[in-house]
């Protein structure tokens, strides 16, 4: 009978003890889900608050001090054959390693050495704006990055070659799509600061 009693105690312990792990991981989980989507709508927040309060907001404005920085030299590059080798009857012209296509908005897509900044990763770049990471390219290694530019000319008026400090607002998980390339994009609260990046069709 005693031993009958002690297993039964013994069952009920382990079952406790599996409900406190199983509670604890889903807190932990929501927890984690939670602390990587404050970072996201921290720079929503303030970047809405720059908008409401500037004539002419400013990325700028913005207090970048919170995201963890890294020196970089950073130059730029096309689609075309002078960055590529690429001609635009070529059947890969304007794909980057990631699939999505190059693209110069507010979130513009960038190459970098992706043991550093994974495919993904969202980078600040003062006076270029935001560069996700879509693309690879051999002299690409270590600190550096190639910012997507639409033509030759842009390359050299527009930037060169700096060396800078760049701000990392998320690191990447290897994939890029063009969907969430457009969300970001898209995203309501950085319509004001896409706007110069926006052209009208016609013009396209």
């Amino acid at each position: 009978m005693n031993m009958k009693k002690w297993m039964i105690r013994l069952l009920m312990a382990i079952l406790f003890i599996w409900a406190m792990i199983s509670t604890f991981q889903a807190i932990s989980g929501i927890k984690a889900a939670a602390a990587k989507a404050a970072p996201a709508r921290a720079l929503e927040k303030g970047l809405a608050a720059i908008a409401a309060s500037q004539p002419q907001p400013s990325l700028d404005a913005y207090d970048w001090s919170n995201y963890p920085k890294k020196k970089v030299t950073a130059t730029g590059y096309t689609a075309g054959a002078e960055s590529t080798g690429k001609s635009p009857d070529h059947p890969g012209y304007g794909i980057t390693y990631s699939g999505v296509k190059v693209k110069r908005d507010l979130y513009s897509t960038i190459a970098a050495d992706t043991s550093i900044f994974p495919i993904g990763t969202v980078l600040y770049i003062p006076g270029y704006d935001f560069g996700v990471v879509a693309d690879t390219g051999s002299a690409i290694k270590g600190n550096r990055l190639d910012l997507y530019f639409e033509t030759v000319s842009d390359v050299y008026k527009k930037w060169g070659k700096q060396t800078l400090d760049v701000y990392i607002i998320k690191m990447g998980d290897g994939s890029l799509t063009e969907k969430e390339l457009a969300e970001l994009n898209e995203n309501k609260t950085m319509q004001v600061f896409r706007q110069q990046y926006i052209r009208p069709e016609t013009e396209e």
